[in-house]
């Protein structure tokens, strides 16, 4: 079994995490990648405070392992914060803060409610923030990740992050769906791995089966990085792009974004349409371009075990083998 420092900073038994995507509200998701052994984490962004609650129970009923709840900072809602606070989950995690937010504000209620806490970053700078800050893992998340990234890839942020922030551990997240991935983010100097698209294509995924279908189909090269989900929905996300699968919607209107902006309102109302009827050329599909490696819909445990093994396999046998005796 591979035990990093990682699994023991969080009591977990495998270094797997799930993303905590606002695209899913499934506590059946993420009580069974922390029953499996990960750590699940439950997006909070838009809950209320009483989702919140029904989310953390749903979670808790399933699984006694912990778990996160994750948090944006940059639209933060402090009404929900405070509900996660009270019901001390084992992890806060938090991303994407505004360059004026005051980051160790949050990390130290977090800490005060008995809570570690982990900080995404997709720059070496916000890596470095979120340390100092006093964060106990950082997220390095690759530009090949889908929804939103910053702009470099995982090859080259990882050990980046890994040498800025040391000894924190770091988590490696973007364009990973496997044990090889967690091999080599590994080797690259991290403690895990964090993943979000193989886990949407999960049994217990609340995504509409023609998305999770969709993501079988990719062939890893039809997503693309633009502002487009993020105009129509109204908002101005700082620092990030979005990836996302290109589809009608998308090539609509990519280079057209001014005319997108004057029909913001109508076309965000026909993607909530879209979403809730799983039509895939009309809604906004996040997911990385590790969707390329992704071919069966599996139980989110199966998907940990799986790739804990794998990498297992990987770095006793196959790294092994090139070793000169």
């Amino acid at each position: 079994m591979i035990r990093t420092p990682l699994c023991d900073l969080l009591q977990i038994d495998h270094p797997i995490a799930l993303g905590g995507m606002g695209s899913v509200y499934a506590p059946e998701l993420v009580a069974a990648v922390s029953g499996a052994g990960g750590l699940g984490a439950m997006g909070c962004h838009y809950l209320t405070p009483e989702q919140v609650h029904v989310g953390t129970a749903a979670i808790r009923k399933l699984t006694n392992r912990p778990f996160a709840l994750n948090f944006l900072l940059f639209d933060f809602e402090e009404d929900a914060f405070a509900s996660a606070l009270a019901l001390r989950p084992a992890v806060i995690a938090f991303a994407w803060p505004s360059p004026e937010q005051d980051v160790k504000q949050y990390v130290e209620r977090a800490h005060a409610a008995g809570c570690k806490v982990t900080f995404m970053a997709g720059g070496v700078p916000e890596a470095v923030r979120a340390a100092k800050a006093g964060a106990d893992v950082i997220i390095a998340q690759g530009t090949e990740g889908g929804g939103h990234v910053g702009w470099q890839t995982t090859m080259t942020l990882v050990p980046m992050v890994v040498d800025a922030v040391a000894p924190i551990p770091v988590l490696a997240a973007g364009g990973i769906a496997d044990g090889r991935g967690l091999a080599a983010a590994i080797m690259l100097g991290a403690d895990g791995v964090l993943l979000g698209t193989r886990f949407l294509a999960s049994t217990e995924s609340s995504l509409h089966p023609n998305f999770k279908q969709a993501i079988l189909d990719s062939d890893g090269h039809d997503t693309l990085l633009s502002e487009i989900p993020d105009v129509a929905a109204g908002l101005v996300w700082p620092g990030a792009m979005s990836r996302s699968r290109r589809n009608r919607f998308i090539e609509r209107w990519a280079g057209r974004e001014w005319a997108l902006r004057q029909r913001q309102v109508e076309a965000k109302a026909a993607l909530q349409a879209a979403r809730k009827t799983g039509e895939v050329e009309e809604a906004v599909l996040s997911m990385g371009q590790d969707a390329g490696l992704i071919h069966d819909i599996a139980p989110a445990a199966e998907i940990v075990t799986r790739i804990a093994e794998e990498a297992e396999r990987i770095l006793t046998d196959r790294a092994a083998r090139f070793i000169a005796k």
